[in-house]
């Protein structure tokens, strides 16, 4: 069996790849970065670091890595001959992704199982944005193609921080993760994932995990860098951003319950699970990492807009929330494009046009007034 898997950097080599050669699959990565692309071809096994209670050190073996810029018709050869496919490239590389996956998928023999696809993104939906893509890109063969594919929605977690220089090819991790993948595309064919879950319904596994995981490490990273902390388990020892952080995630908790009635002791537990996770001592995890690409998390269907837009709608509270994005806000960081280019809009444009353009929110949206009072208000210093 063979997983082609865009994206050979921590998570990918961490995560996906992992539980995939633990799963049977020769991996091959795809990635773009050739100095990465020969180190992991210069060695025969590299090692994931478990570190915090119950982490343990996993050896991995059977991979090799191929360069997309400079030799993607290797990248599509190996497609067109692949069980799986999956991705960890962040979303808006996904349609950098597609053409390999769309080539591919032309250049597949039709007698062969049909090629399992998973974008395994911080994204709803990350999935159904590359089949988007492949779509718009086949025209009129998408029909042929889409016979020979198969695409499943995922949800992951795991934090696996940035690395440390020495590292070489190695990954630290914590030792908690997850992997929720949609059952119903696969009928009775599901890839052989160790440790994965399928579930029928993927949707309150997709937004639990992103508005709570995902809002709260951000959240964390936010105020733990307009306090000048540098590491997120620093940040959530100051009992203010903890409290901060924890009335975030209480509020986005009460959207999860109104759509998907989760058990509001359920989501108590989560919460705690995941704040604990964050605390972890033995990740060398920064508030500058966690914290990049700013104006993508302040979007429209992203961790802070989407569950407070949703909180406004249904009349629930979204003060913790709005506090957070203004935390967001003085998020900046000169080697992080976003930010930089966050800054600059924060300088040039009035509050309204700002809130407008960066979250995507209607002037008549109940959100949009608080949103746009709390740019104002960091505006005036």
């Amino acid at each position: 069996m063979k997983a082609v898997h865009f994206g050979a950097g921590n998570i990918g080599r961490g995560f996906v790849g992992l539980l995939l050669s633990e799963g049977g699959y020769e991996v091959v990565f795809s990635d773009v970065s050739a100095g990465l692309v020969d180190a992991i071809n210069a060695v025969d096994q590299y090692t994931v670091h478990e570190v915090g209670d119950g982490g343990v050190d996993v050896t991995v073996r059977g991979f090799r890595a191929l360069n997309s810029a400079v030799d993607p018709q290797a990248v599509v050869d190996e497609i067109a001959t692949a069980d799986i496919v999956t991705t960890a490239v962040g979303p808006t590389i996904l349609k950098f992704v597609a053409p390999l996956v769309q080539a591919g998928l032309a250049q597949r023999d039709a007698s062969l199982a049909p090629l399992q696809v998973m974008a395994c993104e911080n994204a709803i939906r990350a999935t159904d944005q590359l089949e988007g893509h492949i779509r718009d890109l086949a025209g009129d063969a998408w029909e042929a193609l889409a016979a020979k594919a198969v695409f499943a929605n995922t949800a992951v977690d795991r934090i696996v921080p940035g690395q440390p220089a020495d590292a070489g090819v190695d990954v630290v991790v914590e030792p908690f993760y997850e992997w929720a993948i949609e059952r119903g595309p696969f009928g009775d064919d599901l890839p052989n994932v160790p440790g994965a879950h399928f579930v029928d319904d993927l949707g309150p596994y997709i937004e639990r995990k992103l508005f709570t995981v995902n809002t709260g490490h951000a959240a964390t990273a936010y105020y733990g860098a307009r306090a000048g902390i540098e590491r997120i388990s620093d940040a959530l020892a100051v009992p203010e951003i903890a409290a901060a952080v924890s009335a975030t995630l209480a509020e986005t908790s009460a959207v999860l319950i109104a759509r998907h009635e989760f058990a509001p002791d359920e989501l108590a537990r989560y919460r705690e699970t995941i704040l604990g996770r964050f605390r972890n001592p033995g990740l060398p995890d920064t508030v500058w990492r966690v914290g990049r690409q700013p104006l993508r998390k302040l979007s429209r269907n992203e961790r802070f807009i989407s569950p407070a837009a949703d909180a406004a709608e249904r009349g629930l509270a979204t003060e913790a929330i709005v506090s957070t994005i203004g935390a967001a806000l003085s998020f900046s960081s000169p080697d992080d494009p976003e930010s930089v280019e966050l800054q600059r809009l924060l300088s040039e444009k009035d509050a309204a046009a700002f809130t407008a353009e960066v979250t995507g929110l209607e002037p008549t949206h109940p959100l949009f007034a608080a949103i746009r009072d709390e740019v104002a208000a960091h505006q005036r210093g």
